[in-house]
């Protein structure tokens, strides 16, 4: 006997997982224009993170500090291997490099003066040191990327410290990207490039290819800052175990970690979504090498990508992290994403430039246009003007403020007299996922997964 067959109704607007709306503008945008997507900031998929840890506060078992009343230290050396002069920190949260070129020179100006009253340092990124930035920032991080645009050995005398960029997180293995329309007269002059002609940056250092060619190099910058200056070594997280090591080995007094969830100004799309490991898994097998070889505490380790609150900042440094730093995090305090910017003391709508860009706050990764409306990721004329430098400046104060008051609440909590205290063991994790790449326990268990059980 034939059974009837029988059709059942899909939903009306039920989505394929394997073919989205995303996927499927993503192959019509490819199959339209044979280009790739070039963005700025940093992943838009989820990862696991530092959400996916909790701390376990003092109770009966642990004593906490009261309060406010007594004290918690914040204080953080960084370059005390090597360097005569090392970096000297009121709080272990820095500012990460961005270049001019990326940011305006108010920003670079407002990050700068904002440092300097928390007692932190900032960084130069890609391009070369502005004078609004070095006059702004007592403490200043001079970088040398593989570009080696506006590279210039007396400014690397008047930086405080050296950092040697290997890789970035968000696009570990590749080079920067300026379009044309952020190259202005003054950048041109200072990246040695025609004006308006999009830069794409090497992705490795041209007069070297291994770690001991980074020996080499790192001993030339010693001998040009009469080994006054700490040399950090930045790598993307990728195989990050090995990659800590080799810096060490060659020398350098700090190492910096950035996670894939660290952002750019601009890159290909398909990097910041496909390459490089989470910041959460980057940090443990930082600390793992330089464990492996007895040097935790000797060479600083700074992590960054993804970092946003006290909380995160806590977690970075219970894992074994000296310090942390901070990029996509001060662009929001900026302005970055908000619906409003502040010109002469008013408050001005940025809405329509926002619908220009076919975006709205809390979704433009439109950094790379030069067109960003609350003037912090543009070199236009007009636009930079909308962020006006004491603004940014008490704007990305109160950000690290508050940050570290967050920090500082936690250590207390937890029973640390100093933040430089947290441990790995004031930690659990939530999934399963995150306590295997963090090292610690399972929250309500002593299993760490991957590890094996206890006796």
């Amino acid at each position: 006997m034939d059974h009837p067959v029988r059709f059942v109704k899909s939903s009306q607007y039920e989505e394929s997982w394997g073919y989205g709306r995303g996927t499927i503008d993503y192959i019509q945008n490819a199959a339209a224009h044979g280009l790739y997507e070039i963005r700025g900031l940093g992943a838009r998929r989820k990862l696991p993170h530092f959400d996916d840890l909790l701390f376990l506060g003092a109770s009966l078992s642990r004593y906490p500090l009261e309060g406010y009343r007594e004290r918690c230290e914040t204080k953080t050396i960084l370059g005390s291997r090597f360097a005569k002069k090392p970096i000297e920190l009121a709080i272990p949260i820095t500012i990460a490099g961005m270049s001019f070129g990326s940011l305006s020179a108010n920003v670079k100006q407002a990050l700068g003066m904002a440092a300097t009253e928390m007692g932190t340092s900032t960084t130069t990124g890609d391009g070369g040191m502005t004078a609004e930035e070095r006059q702004s920032s007592r403490q200043l991080v001079y970088q040398c990327l593989p570009s080696r645009y506006g590279f210039n050995p007396n400014d690397v005398r008047k930086a405080d410290a050296i950092e040697i960029v290997i890789g970035q997180g968000a696009k570990p293995g590749g080079g920067g990207m300026l379009l044309g329309q952020k190259i202005n007269p003054r950048v041109a002059r200072m990246r040695h490039l025609p004006e308006g002609v999009d830069q794409r940056s090497a992705s490795r250092h041209p007069d070297w290819t291994g770690p001991d060619d980074l020996v080499i190099k790192i001993q030339e910058l010693r001998e040009i800052t009469d080994w006054e200056k700490p040399i950090y070594v930045k790598i993307g997280a990728t195989r990050t175990f090995n990659d800590v090591k080799l810096a060490a080995i060659a020398g350098a007094d700090v190492v910096v970690v950035d996670g894939m969830q660290g952002g750019t100004a601009a890159t290909q799309s398909v990097f910041i979504e496909n390459v490089g490991v989470p910041t959460l898994a980057a940090v443990r097998q930082a600390v793992e090498a330089l464990e492996d070889l007895n040097l935790r505490g000797v060479v600083q380790l700074v992590v960054s990508g993804g970092i946003r609150t006290g909380a995160d900042v806590a977690k970075a440094l219970a894992m074994g992290a000296d310090a942390v730093s901070v990029g996509q995090g001060m662009l929001i305090a900026l302005g970055c994403n908000g619906a409003s910017y502040v010109q002469a003391g008013q408050h001005h709508s940025a809405l329509e430039d926002y619908a220009k860009l076919g975006t709205a706050p809390g979704y433009c990764h439109h950094c790379h246009t030069g067109q960003c409306p609350v003037g912090v990721t543009t070199q236009d004329s007009v636009l930079e003007q909308r962020l006006e430098p004491a603004v940014g400046a008490r704007r990305v104060r109160n950000y690290l403020k508050t940050m570290n008051m967050e920090l500082t609440t936690i250590a207390r909590a937890c029973g640390k007299q100093n933040v430089h205290h947290l441990e790995r063991e004031d930690l659990v994790a939530l999934t399963v996922e995150a306590a295997a790449m963090a090292g610690v326990p399972l929250a309500g268990t002593d299993w760490i997964p991957g590890r094996a059980a206890r006796a």
